[in-house]
């Protein structure tokens, strides 16, 4: 995908959606946190159910110790792998405890170390709690990144890469939130709605039904990165 078409394709998302959040609930940078760790192998809104009531009681990893594992389990048994995630989540919290003073770290280095935090989990938390340029590529990311020819890679660290180089600056902050999402519910995985699709015509992907019509667009020259 050319630099001009990569602006365009991220224009014409900004223009759909001006202002993408997470659809994970929070209230705090611990609580997103926790909702991140959660997520893996998890949809957004089986999480939500199991932390409405949790986030009303816990605010904090000293909060959270309070509550100990067989409490927080009772809270997320709904969602698959509760047994690891609670016994994770209770780690995370001693070591930000002792570790961190309670506090969040704000850098991805000090995020990882933390247990049950990989790589995808820092960069949301990075981007959504801190407001830095990150791209946690999930397995809609991957898919709209591979399909596309926005950002091909055999890995997700390989799709972050061409990402982080490839996105336009003034895109770069919501960049995550527009590609889940519209892998979420537009280009989804075993039938992308193409028909619907606003950046159709800018993909590499050859759909099986017919596109939207869409005006020309004269390339736009600019000083994105590529």
């Amino acid at each position: 995908m050319t630099r001009d078409r990569i602006f365009e394709f991220f224009r014409r998302l900004a223009e759909d959606n001006p202002a993408p959040e997470t659809e994970l609930e929070y209230g705090n940078p611990y609580q997103l946190l926790v909702a991140v760790t959660l997520s893996a192998q998890a949809t957004d809104v089986g999480v939500n159910k199991a932390t409405r009531a949790l986030f009303r009681i816990v605010e904090t990893p000293e909060q959270m110790l309070e509550l100990g594992e067989d409490g927080l389990k009772d809270h997320i048994k709904t969602i698959g792998l509760f047994n690891t995630k609670a016994r994770n989540v209770m780690l995370m919290a001693q070591r930000l405890v002792d570790d961190f003073g309670g506090q969040v770290p704000q850098t991805r280095g000090e995020l990882v170390t933390l247990p049950g935090v990989g790589r995808k989990t820092a960069n949301v938390v990075l981007n959504c709690a801190f407001g830095q340029e990150t791209f946690a590529v999930d397995t809609h990311i991957f898919r709209v990144g591979n399909r596309t020819d926005l950002a091909r890679g055999k890995t997700p660290e390989a799709v972050e890469a061409k990402l982080d180089k490839r996105v336009p600056a003034p895109f770069r902050l919501h960049a995550h939130h527009w590609l889940i999402l519209h892998g979420r519910y537009t280009c989804k995985a075993r039938t992308p709605e193409c028909w619907r699709c606003p950046v159709a015509d800018l993909c590499a992907y050859r759909p099986k039904v017919p596109l939207p019509s869409r005006p020309h667009i004269k390339p736009t020259k600019s000083s994105a990165r590529t």
